[in-house]
């Protein structure tokens, strides 16, 4: 017992110095010589605690006994090794015995919610598998997602939204089942909380559902479908349900967002041969709903609440109802429930509910402008917007001139102004501390200061041509006693990137907007390249193109790229790239604005532009051809192809990897008749690289529902380049394009279109 004594104080002071190499060779020692169970307990937990200083948990699991503390260092060694759910039981034993260890206890919380959280990702994981979505439902998963919804954690009801979006993806009849299960209503509560996260997975979970009650579940079941699978009332209600939701005041801004997105999406006609009555109903049962969030002042009391998306949201949603409508008298009711909202709300009384009609008639300038500017015309509505201007309050001022703005882009409204408002303009100008009024007062009051504007927003932004000048020439000057110009600290990056984030907080990209509109007379060719200038700079930070987009920027830029010098134009496609790479071309270019963006970046293309330029219209025409096939089409009808396929052979790692996206997208283009001659020349490229992708694409295609695409693949002289490929001796530099070509072989035997060679026996 003493040898056993002396080994554990060695091992204890080999602990403390931090040995624990020697730590453990000693306990190793003591453990041997001991035959006392006690003490073995105390030199088998200490032996534990080296063990999870090292960071062996297995050998620390090993040593833990049925000592309290060495159990706890069993628990802590097997949440190492992931064993979660025994060394739940571990710590729950430890709590059990003493049940007032702040520690334990923490430990027993902690454990169970990881426990909770990893189940909850496995059944989104499995639900997003058929097989899988249809053992969750029927082993009465459905109720078992209700009750994690009803705890109210955040983390547990969005694993359940996921979850069940992936159990409505593809099937009618489950996915009518889990509506009759959870409720409509039930799901819209949840997508009206103030949580982003989970808006956008409840806005998924009923995209999930429309989709499969309108047109993706392909099974057939038979003479019962029409009697039991009618799914016209779900359509109807969730389509009340999200009207309802973009007017109450119990919905988050997010909510109110998604809420409009889905409407945005599933309302209006995606082909003009299609049935529009759900855009009709939408109107009639919503318009002066969508119409209310355009009205709203978020600096006025009791307004819904909403993020700085929403109004722009609802005007997109306004342009796509309006153009989905067929004929006059259809135009003419949308212009009638308009005017009759917005009449309803001028009151000389409540000047609250004034501002919100003068705003109604900005988001609908925003949108379908063509309503816009009658709502404008009606008597009485300009007189108002400048009387407005006069007001004490800053928020009429902000409101009158916003709409002044959007109203001026008609050279009449403009003559209106000059006439009648430019005093009280100049008045506010001088007066205001606003930033945001005051530039808003500068571009409405006089349009012919349009250059002088535009060359001071250049100079802001540091965007103009700048000459490379080298440090040889610098010293030669410097060493000749000449006079060497040096930059001004205020014109370095870091100032410059400042005064951008300034200038966009206070609202340039509106201003630019309302520049852009300007009669042909006044806005120039040169004017048009410095706002190209300034367009471009400004875009030049990923996370302020949102920004842009919101204000009216995307669609700005489309005039600016099609007119004006080559330079301007150049710099307005660049821009126009950089957004379209990263938006939603719906949000960012809305209705049928979308296919006039197509031709500018397409003349990025050209070898005379710059690596950057090509780059970045590569990038955005990714995105565009991944949105829809008429997208697809205009983007061949320009004759992009052969720029594309170029690119895809190019030196530059990023730039071909970018043309061969692009490509990706657009093989699936009906009007595409090259992409069998570009796949081929993929996987016939020296580039290992490129012909790995190459081969991936062949194998998609093959492993693809389409049949008839994967018969023609194997019917031309993509099976014998496969052939050669997969034949090839194995080589390590070689070796994944050769197994992707293995297994593209594979996949055609497995679906009959080559048979295997045999022998005769």
């Amino acid at each position: 017992m003493a040898e056993a004594n002396q080994f554990k104080d060695e091992g204890n002071a080999h602990f403390q110095a931090g040995e624990m190499d020697k730590a453990i060779e000693s306990y190793s020692n003591a453990i041997k010589l001991c035959k006392d169970k006690k003490l073995s307990a105390i030199i088998y937990r200490n032996r534990s605690a080296c063990y999870l200083k090292k960071e062996n948990y297995t050998n620390a699991a090993c040593d833990a006994s049925k000592d309290i503390k060495a159990l706890f260092r069993r628990c802590q060694a097997l949440e190492k090794l992931g064993k979660l759910d025994m060394a739940f039981k571990d710590v729950q034993r430890c709590a059990t015995l003493e049940p007032k260890n702040k520690t334990f206890l923490e430990t027993l919380r902690r454990l169970g919610a990881e426990i909770q959280s990893k189940a909850a990702n496995n059944l989104i994981v499995l639900a997003r598998e058929d097989a899988g979505a249809e053992r969750i439902f029927e082993n009465n998963g459905v109720p078992l997602l209700i009750n994690m919804i009803e705890s109210g954690k955040p983390e547990m009801i969005l694993a359940s939204i996921r979850t069940l979006s992936g159990m409505c993806t593809g099937h009618k009849a489950r996915t009518m089942a889990i509506i009759q299960m959870i409720s409509i209503d039930k799901m819209c509560s949840i997508m009206a909380v103030d949580n982003e996260e989970l808006a956008m997975a409840t806005c998924n979970l009923f995209q999930c559902i429309n989709d499969s009650l309108t047109c993706s579940d392909k099974r057939i079941y038979g003479k019962e479908e029409a009697m039991v699978l009618d799914a016209s009332k779900d359509l109807k209600t969730i389509l009340l349900s999200l009207l309802e939701m973009v007017g109450s005041k119990k919905v988050s801004g997010h909510g109110r967002d998604q809420a409009l997105n889905l409407l945005t999406k599933n309302v209006p006609r995606k082909e003009k041969n299609e049935d529009h009555s759900k855009t009709l109903f939408t109107i009639d049962h919503g318009l002066k709903k969508i119409l209310k969030v355009c009205g709203q002042i978020p600096d006025l009391p009791d307004q819904l609440p909403m993020t700085e998306n929403t109004q722009l949201i609802a005007s997109v949603l306004l342009t796509k109802l309006y153009d989905d409508l067929k004929c006059d008298p259809e135009r003419d009711n949308f212009r009638d429930v308009s005017d009759e909202y917005i009449k309803s709300k001028f009151d000389p009384k409540d000047m609250d509910k004034n501002i919100h009609a003068i705003n109604v008639i900005s988001g609908l300038l925003q949108g379908p402008f063509d309503v816009g500017n009658a709502m404008v015309g009606r008597q009485g509505v300009m007189e108002m917007m400048v009387a407005l201007c006069a007001s004490d309050r800053e928020v009429d001022q902000l409101v009158a001139i916003e709409a002044l703005i959007h109203a001026a882009s008609k050279m009449s409204r403009a003559s209106f102004i000059i006439t009648n408002g430019v005093s009280l303009l100049k008045d506010i100008y001088k007066k205001t501390k606003n930033e945001k009024i005051k530039i808003r007062t500068l571009v409405s009051k006089d349009k012919t200061i349009l250059y002088a504007v535009a060359c001071t927003l250049v100079n802001c932004t540091n965007s103009y041509d700048k000459k490379d000048i080298l440090p040889e020439l610098v010293q030669l000057a410097k060493f000749s006693k000449q006079h060497v110009p040096e930059q001004h600290p205020k014109d370095k990056k870091d100032f410059i990137e400042k005064r951008i984030k300034r200038m966009l907080k206070a609202g340039v990209t509106s201003a630019l907007t309302v520049m852009v509109k300007a009669d042909s007379s006044i806005l120039t060719d040169q004017t048009k390249e410095m706002l190209s200038r300034v367009f471009l700079a400004l875009s030049e930070d990923v996370k302020d193109r949102g920004i842009i987009v919101a204000q009216g920027g995307g669609k700005a830029l489309i005039p600016l790229a099609l007119e004006g010098t080559n330079l301007g134009k150049v710099k307005a496609c660049h821009a126009l790239a950089k957004i379209a790479s990263v938006s939603n071309p719906e949000m960012a270019f809305p209705g049928e604005r979308v296919y006039e963006v197509v031709r500018p970046l397409v003349t990025l293309l050209s070898t005379d532009r710059d690596g950057m330029e090509n780059y970045e219209a590569l990038k955005s025409l990714t995105n565009l051809a991944g949105f829809s096939e008429k997208l697809r089409t205009k983007i061949v009808k320009e004759k992009a192809l052969p720029e594309i396929e170029n690119y895809m052979f190019e030196d530059h790692d990023q730039i071909r990897q970018a043309a061969t996206e692009c490509m990706c997208n657009l093989v699936s283009c009906k009007e595409s008749t090259q992409w069998l001659e570009i796949l081929q020349r993929l996987c016939l490229h020296d580039n290992p690289q490129v012909q790995h992708r190459g081969l991936v694409i062949v194998y998609n295609m093959l492993d693809s529902d389409d049949h008839e695409l994967a018969k023609n693949l194997m019917e031309c002289e993509l099976l014998e380049i496969l052939s050669v490929i997969g034949k090839a001796e194995d080589n390590a530099k070689r070796q994944p394009v050769i197994d992707v070509a293995r297994t593209c072989l594979v996949k055609a035997m497995d679906l009959g279109f080559i048979k295997p060679f045999s022998t005769p026996s």
